[in-house]
């Protein structure tokens, strides 16, 4: 008979090959099986309810609700995998009430003022560099900053883009994103294009040496783990006491860009389909009266910092 360990093998297993999921996924996959692993060794019936039960009240003792949310998700993909290849003869997620109150927070997001110290900072660095190696990173740096400023992109979809993704004639970024789905963004500030046409010349042959358009000096890939050093590294030339996170780059850009489409929705709704206008109205009304929560993009209208 199967211990759990070779259940929880298996299903990676079968995760990685039938499910194609990526590398990110199968981490915290094992991490969070290994765990539930680790609190019923000890016990006889490990794929009962009641032990399944105790688990996730030790789940909410220890863990913030977004954690126990995702080890729950993946205990609940887990017991579904057991059903489906019959060995188990009740899922006990059936019998079992998941769900809590969890708090909505507002995301956080970077003040208007702290990003223009930011990247003022950032161009600050460029402008008073001491060696050739100092400015070559310095343009870098920039072109990440930027493109992440401008797109909203992930750190990971950054760092993952290749020389062919990257259209600086077309001005379009390919981006391939979460569940292997890809989409392509439109580049229309001069400056981020300006920016990465200054980083393509540089690293010209460090990008053909690589494969990926972001470089290390090392001539390998810019990993996830840089670039968030870099950020923390000129909000603190920048003096900022905010703690800046990547993610907090994706939540002004993902609001404003839902407000200037909602609008236009609107508008076209108004001209195309008079009788709607009501019905539209009110879907957008919090967008015009409602306060918002985040800038503007600063990459749409600002001075510029070189």
């Amino acid at each position: 008979m199967n211990t759990l360990g070779n259940y929880i093998t298996e299903y990676l297993e079968y995760c990685e090959y039938r499910k194609h999921l990526n590398v990110k996924s199968l981490k915290a996959y094992k991490i969070d099986l290994k765990q539930y692993d680790t609190f019923s060794c000890d016990l006889p019936e490990y794929l009962s309810r009641n032990t399944l039960d105790s688990f996730l009240t030790n789940l909410h003792k220890q863990y913030k609700p977004k954690t126990v949310k995702r080890k729950i998700a993946s205990l609940k993909a887990f017991f579904h995998y057991l059903e489906y290849k019959d060995l188990l003869e009740e899922n006990p997620f059936n019998k079992l009430d998941v769900h809590f109150r969890e708090a909505k927070l507002l995301p956080k997001t970077i003040p208007f003022h702290s990003i223009q110290k930011f990247l003022s900072a950032l161009y600050e660095q460029k402008n008073t560099a001491a060696s050739a190696y100092q400015l070559r990173c310095s343009i870098r740096d920039i072109a990440v900053i930027e493109l992440l400023f401008a797109t909203g992109m992930r750190i990971s979809e950054l760092c993952s883009l290749k020389p062919s993704d990257i259209d600086l004639e077309n001005k379009t970024v390919l981006i391939y994103g979460k569940g292997a789905r890809e989409r392509i963004l439109q580049l229309g500030n001069p400056e981020v294009l300006s920016a990465l046409t200054a980083y393509q010349d540089t690293f010209r042959e460090d990008i053909a040496c690589c494969g990926y358009f972001f470089v290390n000096k090392l001539k390998h890939k810019l990993s996830d783990q840089s670039v968030r050093f870099m950020i923390n590294r000129y909000a603190k030339l920048a003096g900022m006491e905010q703690h800046i996170t990547p993610h907090m780059f994706r939540h002004p850009y993902v609001k404003h860009t839902t407000k200037i489409f909602s609008l236009r929705l609107m508008d076209f709704q108004a001209q195309a389909y008079p009788d709607a206008r009501r019905k539209t109205r009110g879907a957008c009304q919090l967008h015009r009266g409602g306060q918002s929560q985040s800038p503007v993009r600063p990459l749409c209208n600002r001075k510029r910092f070189s």
